[in-house]
């Protein structure tokens, strides 16, 4: 007698992780923004994609929902249902949105997504008043979810450190290539964590939390998401110095024109092929040589496999964990994903 054919579901892809959670929480994203002011509102559907300026519905690209996956699946991790988690993708949603809004101004950078940033459709101040909107509804949705208080203190330990990554990365800016005051790669992860990673591991750690994970487990998805950050970042740095421009919205080679100290630039100022580098950082009309001579000093290759330790040690994190295993391993998938993504 012959056995019955076991048919093994292939896991889902990232595409299909992404839009699962994006579909759960985007009713409760878009109510909480509708209860704005209605001019904050118009600014921050604009932000999400959702409108044009002035209103009209828009399908413009809008982020990939990777803050909100995370905070699903980290309620679902908890072996908790995903809704658990919506108030604290709600709330990451907002706050990642309020820190591109602040995030664009600091940096002068006047496209976001391949369309005008808000400051440049709207105006400096009204995308000041947006940010904050979008800051105080992020704490409001969180102070209104269960657990609500511990949420909302894991969520302002992340933010404080959002805003000590986001200074350091503007003063590393200022500081000299060379010489005992150049940036360290030290301080530069440090910076990452930060600036990226302490939203990353907030998103998870609070879906975690709402979904009754015991305080071992929401610690240890926080670390997984901040080593994660860390290498979202330094992908980013690469994808900043030679990233496609149809894929990031924003043009190739604007980290350079801004003398940003990212990874690639620092790891290609420890080598004497770079000798002439520092004199290139910081002119547009040159940035094109800088990133020649940044990839031939190893800087892009450096940057990568530190992107690779990271996402190790992410993953060695949450092998450790007793998760959900379903969740577990769309987290997995997700992790692999971000530290890998298309240059």
């Amino acid at each position: 007698m012959s056995a019955w054919p076991v048919t093994v579901q292939a896991p889902p892809s990232v595409p299909e992780v992404l839009g699962r959670c994006r579909e759960l929480v985007l009713p409760a994203l878009q109510e909480a923004v509708g209860g704005l002011h209605p001019w904050v509102a118009e600014m921050a559907a604009y932000s999400f994609g959702w409108c044009e300026v002035g209103g009209a519905p828009a399908a413009a690209p809008g982020g990939k929902g990777v803050r909100q996956a995370l905070a699903v699946l980290g309620a679902e991790a908890a072996g908790a249902d995903g809704r658990a988690g919506v108030p604290a993708a709600v709330a990451v949603e907002l706050v990642h949105a309020f820190s591109l809004l602040h995030d664009d101004i600091m940096d002068g950078d006047g496209t976001r997504r391949r369309r005008p940033a808000v400051w440049k459709a709207y105006g400096t101040g009204p995308a000041v008043l947006a940010g904050d909107a979008l800051f105080a509804l992020a704490v409001e949705t969180l102070a209104r979810a269960p657990q609500g208080p511990g949420a909302v203190r894991l969520l302002s330990a992340a933010l404080a450190d959002l805003v000590r990554g986001q200074a350091d990365d503007l003063l590393f800016a200022t500081r000299p290539p060379a010489g005992p005051e150049r940036v360290t790669p030290e301080e530069y992860r440090a910076m990452a964590e930060g600036k990226t990673g302490a939203l990353l591991g907030c998103a998870v750690a609070l879906g975690a939390a709402l979904g009754g994970a015991p305080e071992g487990v929401v610690g240890a998805l926080e670390r997984a998401g901040r080593q994660l950050g860390v290498a979202f970042q330094l992908v980013d740095d690469v994808l900043g110095i030679w990233g496609d421009p149809a894929v990031t919205g924003k043009p190739a080679g604007g980290d350079l024109r801004e003398r940003k100290m990212t990874y690639p630039v620092l790891a290609a100022l420890s080598s004497p092929v770079a000798r002439g580098l520092p004199e290139l950082l910081g002119r547009p009309e040159r940035a094109e040589e800088a990133a020649a001579l940044i990839e031939a000093a190893g800087g892009r290759t450096a940057a990568l496999a530190q992107a690779r330790r990271h996402t190790e040690a992410a993953r060695g994190t949450l092998a450790q964990a007793p998760l959900a295993p379903r969740a577990a391993g769309e987290l997995r998938t997700l992790l692999d994903h971000l530290a890998g993504r298309e240059l």
